[in-house]
């Protein structure tokens, strides 16, 4: 069973006056607000809880008893990478798909990686995740960085911007080429993942990788 890491729990109230007091110390002038850039002290603080993300394996292949499977942070890496080389496309602003990409599944550092068959509701993933990111952002001392950290997330979550449609495009372009690279070294049958994805591509770039990637794997 994937290792989940859970804090306790913050109230919903909580949360949400959380991420209330990172918006609000981020919309100080910037005169008051260089103080809200994260000390030295905040900064280690998150990237300490940030490192569980290096640790912690990506459900799906754990239980398709893949052999040294990705963990999280392998999946946002190669994310990033793609952001980084997707060609040009009209209103997309490709340094903010690196960024949404680095950050996307950042609260998985605390929850771990949900998938479908665990049971739990989509609404109660999300407010586990909402309630992550706040208790992330808290460690990061509020402030501008910490407001970008979570207005990326949520608007990757509500699919909400030309960015967020790409990279959750790169999402399943990145999980599937996985799946292709596991079947192809260790003869598993993962076509599942393959299934899970087809005809829910949103831009351009998706699907061209998409394709690609299926075409690939027609041959072997």
């Amino acid at each position: 069973m994937l290792e989940c890491l859970f804090f306790k729990p913050l109230p919903l109230a909580a949360s949400a006056l959380t991420f209330a007091r990172v918006c609000r110390m981020a919309s100080l002038p910037p005169s008051s607000r260089a103080a809200t850039v994260p000390s030295a002290s905040s900064a280690i603080d998150f990237l300490s809880i940030c490192h569980r993300l290096k640790t912690t394996k990506r459900t799906g292949w754990v239980r398709r008893d893949v052999k040294n499977p990705e963990s999280i942070a392998d999946h946002m890496h190669r994310m990033g990478l793609m952001a980084l080389i997707a060609p040009d496309a009209p209103g997309v602003d490709r340094n903010k798909c690196v960024k949404m990409a680095i950050v996307h599944d950042i609260a998985e550092a605390i929850v771990g990686d949900i998938c479908p068959d665990d049971g739990i509701p989509k609404e109660e993933k999300s407010r586990r995740e909402q309630e992550a990111l706040d208790r992330m952002c808290d460690a990061l001392g509020g402030g501008s960085r910490a407001k970008e950290v979570a207005d990326l997330w949520m608007e990757y979550e509500a699919n909400s911007s030309p960015e967020a449609k790409l990279v959750k495009d790169l999402d399943k372009v990145e999980m599937i080429l996985q799946a292709l690279e596991y079947e192809n070294e260790q003869g598993k049958d993962l076509d599942e993942f393959f299934q899970s994805t087809a005809g829910k591509f949103q831009t351009e770039t998706g699907k061209a990788w998409a394709a690609e990637i299926v075409s690939r794997r027609k041959k072997n």
